[in-house]
C-alpha cells in the first residue's frame, strides 16, 4: 500500500468525495483535518470511510488530560487509523489520549509545525532550535505510550534513531518542482521516505492539481 496520505482541507464533502475517489487506487489514505470536520462533522466522516481508505482524523488535541479523552472517546465509533493529539500538551494528557483511542487507533503527537521556523519558536518563548525541540517531545511522546510523533522531514532521521519502532508521520511533503506555499521546513517524498517516514502527507500538490489523479501516480512513482 503507497505510503501516501492525501490531505483533503475542503469543508466541500462532495468535492472531498471526488477527490478522495478520483485518487483512491494511488495513496494509501485519507486525512481529514479542521475544515472537514468543523463543516461535515461525524456523518462527513463517515461518507469519507465508504470510499474504502483508512482515515487519518487530523484534530490536533490539546487541552487538559480529561478533555481530550472525553473527546477522544466521542470519536470512538469513527475507528480512525489514525488521530492526533499536540506533545506539548504534556505526559498526563498523552497518556489519556492513548488510553481513550480505540485499539486499533494509532495516536501520534504533533511535535512542531511545519509552518514554523526558528523565529517563530523565539516568538512563543523557547529555544531557536527546531531540531531540539522535535527531539525532547519525541522523546516525551515515546516515554507517555503514543505510537508515534508528526514531524517535518527534516527530524525524522534523527527522530527514528531516538525511537526505533516509532510511527513517523511527515507533513509538508511537496514534490522536487512543487510549491512551497505557508510551509517552512519541507522536503520531496523520497527524501522523507529514505529518512525513516512511517506515512507522508501530502495535500496541495494532489488535491489543486489539474488532474489530481495524475499527480498522485507522479508522486508514487518516485517512491
Amino acid at each position: 500500500m503507497s505510503p501516501v496520505y492525501v490531505a483533503i482541507d475542503t469543508p466541500d464533502l462532495e468535492r472531498a468525495r471526488a477527490i478522495a475517489t478520483r485518487v483512491k487506487a494511488h495513496v494509501g489514505g485519507i486525512k481529514l483535518g479542521l475544515e472537514f470536520f468543523m463543516a461535515n462533522g461525524r456523518a462527513g466522516v463517515h461518507e469519507m470511510h465508504e470510499i474504502g481508505l483508512p482515515i487519518f482524523l487530523d484534530l490536533k488535541f490539546h487541552d487538559i488530560p480529561n478533555t481530550v479523552a472525553k473527546a477522544i472517546q466521542a470519536l470512538r465509533p469513527l475507528e480512525p487509523a489514525i488521530l492526533t493529539v499536540h506533545a506539548a500538551g504534556g505526559r498526563a494528557m498523552l497518556e489519556d489520549a492513548k488510553a481513550a483511542a480505540p485499539a486499533g487507533t494509532k495516536v501520534v503527537a504533533v511535535t512542531m509545525l511545519t509552518s514554523l521556523d526558528d523565529s517563530d519558536l523565539v516568538s512563543i518563548g523557547l529555544k531557536p532550535d527546531p531540531h531540539e525541540q522535535v527531539m525532547r517531545l519525541t522523546e516525551l511522546a515515546r516515554s507517555a505510550g503514543v505510537d508515534g510523533i508528526v514531524c517535518s522531514g527534516n527530524e525524522v532521521a534523527a527522530a527514528k534513531a531516538l525511537w526505533r519502532d516509532g510511527f513517523f508521520v511527515i507533513p509538508g511533503v511537496r514534490p522536487a518542482n512543487g510549491t512551497v506555499g505557508d510551509q517552512k521546513r519541507v522536503v520531496t517524498p523520497r527524501a522523507a521516505l529514505d529518512a525513516g517516514a512511517s506515512i507522508l502527507v501530502v495535500g496541495r500538490p494532489i488535491t489543486q492539481a489539474q488532474d489530481p489523479d495524475l499527480a498522485a501516480r507522479e508522486i508514487e512513482a518516485t517512491l
